[in-house]
């Protein structure tokens, strides 16, 4: 295993001028999950590859999923055995080999609320689930009478259900996995930048040849030179493709989904839920001290930068859970709230719940490779399939993928160190639930944050408004994890924004006193990095008032956009 790369400020200088300087194989654009496995794959092949991303990584789809590892019920009822198939293997990999310290199995409870033909044909499709995982890291599916049901989930109403069956998946923090499997390319080599806008394409004749990159801090603009560009902005792949001329061979519809997130004591439950609804499904899925509900599912054609939840949206997941609880949910009783984009390939069916969730790779013109759709489980594979098309631009012999072998960063030791639980709380005068929390997120990376702690005891100390998480947590995701702005570290580095009642804004302060000195932030600076973090939680507070999606939402959250804050940087190392 390779070493682990800091992605600090001197990194990010030094990344700058590799893009100015160098001629690379491959230039990917977008730094979701798909982008950062796509810089990996083609890092790991042996191909100079740099990834460049708007905002921040995983801020658009990649941190607002289910943060599920799944194949897919509902995909087995459409009868897509194919993407069941290939996404119940990554789910394997993942817990078994690349991200074991990132992704765990989880329980969910499927409650039958019928006699007669429902048993037998759930239990149908279970069987076959199992079966189609193969070699397995989590357990087989289990019948419950109506009384075993209740005594794993006694919130449920003894009234809505028959009995039930006990089944299992896997989950994983998205934000932090994409984050990590970035890290991950950067360790092989790849160079990677976040802040980093693509504005126009690089071109010889028809020939796609690079692109030029815009610091979204600075406003500097350079020409980055590339055998193949490769497209994976999810939602934001048409605009690429109009850079390049309009010829691309799909399109892409966004679907929004939204997700409320309640304290783990209001609903009794020993597993997670999944509910049939009218359109899909509604998962209660366990989130550490909280569950995460959701989602729904309707077309957004608005702002995809800042996608709202609304009233109507928040009503509708209630409506549904609530019909199974014996204590009704309140909107008081929601911590946190996210909306996300699926990026769909466009069909001809309006309903975006029927629109495809396999991906597609297109390579519209020489030097252009655009991928799209899929779901986050298959998301090696989707970067796998993105290098393959990209063989014809790049010439010679390219490698085949290897990345079903290639363990995350974090990975190399972890369970070795889950074994070792107890005296790495007493070397860190921890207790084991601080360190369990600690090796769920870093893994074997672990022993960077207790490199800063030991220059600082004070780092451990509970951060303030959000006292699950350690001021050590904070301050190495700007010495280590590329954070250059408040949101990105309340929303994706740590979960605070939807994890607390005040969505983050009582740790905004004391988070960017934190990190100020790593960052060079200056009085004012902290200043208006608050601000700008008060006003995106006000906004999105009311917008949750709001019966609809509307332009006067999309327009409440665009204006706190600090990125959009001229501010004095330099990439140069004097």
């Amino acid at each position: 295993m390779t070493s682990p790369v800091r992605l600090d400020a001197e990194y990010r200088s030094r990344a700058w001028q590799r893009l100015a300087r160098t001629e690379f194989d491959v230039l990917v654009v977008g730094g979701g999950v798909t982008g950062a496995g796509t810089a990996l794959d083609a890092a790991t092949r042996g191909l100079s590859t740099a990834l460049v991303e708007q905002r921040d990584f995983a801020s658009g789809t990649s941190s607002r999923s289910s943060k599920l590892f799944h194949g897919g019920l509902r995909y087995l009822e459409q009868m897509n055995f194919d993407l069941v198939r290939e996404a119940l293997r990554e789910r394997e990999l993942m817990l078994s080999l690349i991200a074991p310290h990132l992704v765990r199995p989880v329980s969910f409870l499927y409650p039958l609320t019928s006699r007669g033909w429902e048993r037998p044909y759930v239990t149908a499709g279970l069987t076959l689930y199992d079966t189609m995982a193969g070699a397995r890291s989590v357990p087989r599916h289990k019948q419950l009478t109506r009384t075993g049901a209740l005594k794993l989930a006694p919130a449920l109403r003894r009234d809505a259900l028959t009995g039930g069956l006990l089944y299992y998946d896997a989950q994983a923090d998205d934000a932090r996995h994409t984050l990590t499997t970035a890290r991950t390319a950067a360790a092989y080599g790849a160079t990677v930048l976040n802040s980093a806008r693509v504005v126009d394409l690089l071109r010889a004749g028809e020939r796609i040849v690079g692109a030029v990159v815009e610091d979204v801090e600075t406003g500097e603009r350079i020409d980055v030179p590339a055998s193949v560009v490769i497209n994976c902005t999810g939602v934001w792949t048409d605009d690429i493709q109009t850079l390049a001329g309009g010829r691309g061979r799909f399109h892409v519809r966004a679907s929004k989904g939204v997700h409320i997130v309640v304290a783990r004591d209001r609903i009794t439950s020993e597993s997670g839920l999944i509910l049939r609804t009218e359109k899909s499904v509604l998962l209660v899925i366990p989130w550490g001290t909280h569950w995460i509900i959701g989602t729904t599912d309707t077309d957004w054609d608005l702002d995809r930068s800042h996608p709202a939840a609304t009233r109507a949206d928040i009503d509708y997941i209630l409506d549904h859970i609530n019909s199974m609880l014996k204590v009704p949910l309140t909107h008081d009783d929601i911590h946190g709230v996210y909306a996300g984009l699926r990026p769909l390939l466009s069909g001809e069916n309006a309903d975006t719940s029927q629109l495809s969730r396999e991906h597609a790779v297109a390579r519209p013109q020489p030097g252009l490779v655009s991928i799209a759709g899929g779901k986050y489980t298959t998301y090696r594979v989707m970067a796998a399939d993105a290098v393959d098309a990209a063989r014809e631009d790049l010439g010679g012999n390219v490698n085949d993928s290897v990345t079903d072998c290639i363990p995350l960063s974090g990975a190399e030791g972890y369970p070795a160190l889950v074994n070792q639980i107890d005296r790495l709380g007493r070397d860190q005068r921890l207790p084991v639930w601080r360190i369990t929390h600690l090796l769920e997120r870093y893994g074997s990376l672990v022993h960077e944050l207790f490199a800063l702690a030991e220059k600082d005891s004070a780092l451990y100390e509970p951060l303030p408004g959000a006292e699950e998480y350690l001021k050590v947590e904070l301050l190495y995701a700007a010495t280590h994890e590329a954070a250059l702005h408040l949101d990105d570290f309340l929303t994706r580095r740590t979960r605070i924004s939807i994890e607390t009642p005040s969505r983050g804004a009582d740790s905004a302060a004391a988070v960017a006193e934190l990190v100020a000195p790593a960052l060079g932030w200056d009085e004012r600076q902290i200043a208006v990095e608050v601000a700008a973090y008060q006003a995106r939680v006000d906004a999105e507070l009311e917008s949750q008032k709001e019966l609809v999606d509307s332009e006067a939402n999309e327009e409440r959250l665009a204006a706190p956009d600090v990125r959009q804050i001229p501010i004095s940087r330099s990439h140069s190392n004097d």
